[in-house]
């Protein structure tokens, strides 16, 4: 579905849809590349793991990397 291209994914998180969503919106930001929200799942483009794990270890959530 992605084309071959790599994507980091949030899942996980027990938030409303509208949360969620600011949520892709922080993060999109902090890795400054593009990203979408669909079906309770942050996709961010590209490889981000190690940036997207400390960001929400900096905002108060317990943080599991998977894969890889």
């Amino acid at each position: 579905g992605r084309n071959g291209k790599t994507v980091t994914l949030v899942k996980g998180l027990v938030l409303s849809d509208d949360d969620l969503k600011s949520l892709a919106k922080q993060l999109k930001q902090v890795c400054g590349t593009g990203g979408t929200f669909k079906d309770g799942v942050i996709e961010i483009q590209g490889e981000h793991r190690e940036k997207i794990a400390e960001f929400l270890k900096q905002i108060g959530y317990k943080v599991k990397i998977a894969g890889g």
